[in-house]
């Protein structure tokens, strides 16, 4: 191929690329500001001090502490370092279904039914069914950012290949002069 087609083709590879890379970018900030503005609304602050009961807590939580939760990454931090440790506390480490089979048991078996542990089982049924309600909206919440971020750095990826390819196109790969003799 001549020059000239490679000119042409970086030229038409730096235009897709740039507006792919502004699509991506603006698409990944819209993301950002889509999570920002739900869990916003929800006014959680992340814990801090004393609710910190935990090494794990401490590790993960202590650099959010008392801040409202408006990002992926606390609403990650705080859904597996929190939320599943008091999940994990409650029923012992067992999960949701676990803990619902041995509470449908319970509740099957006339002779325990209203017990003690029929009635312990039904809250633990229901704070994890609560916890694991919570986790999963925030994870979806930590998901939906974390793919703006990566579309945000894929589109920096592309507006910096543009740039190349464009200097290529328009400067570098320019047809040669034929030389008068």
């Amino acid at each position: 191929m001549t020059r000239t087609v490679y000119q042409a083709i970086s030229r038409i590879f730096a235009v897709v690329l740039a507006v792919a890379g502004i699509g991506l970018a603006l698409g990944g900030n819209y993301a950002h500001g889509f999570v920002t503005d739900q869990l916003s609304q929800q006014k959680i602050v992340m814990p801090s001090g004393k609710a910190l009961t935990s090494q794990d807590m401490k590790d993960h939580l202590e650099k959010y502490a008392d801040k409202p939760m408006t990002t992926g990454p606390q609403a990650e931090a705080f859904a597996n370092h929190y939320i599943q440790a008091h999940m994990n506390a409650t029923a012992d480490g067992k999960t949701y279904e676990e803990v619902s089979g041995e509470y449908i048991a319970c509740s099957a078996d006339n002779a325990k039914k209203n017990t003690a542990e029929c009635t312990a089982l039904g809250e633990a049924r229901q704070t994890l069914f609560m916890g694991n309600s919570l986790r999963g909206m925030l994870l979806n919440a930590f998901g939906w950012w974390l793919l703006g971020t990566i579309a945000i750095w894929v589109g920096v990826g592309a507006l910096v290949l543009a740039v190349i390819l464009a200097v290529l196109g328009w400067f570098v790969l320019k047809p040669r002069q034929a030389s008068a003799a």
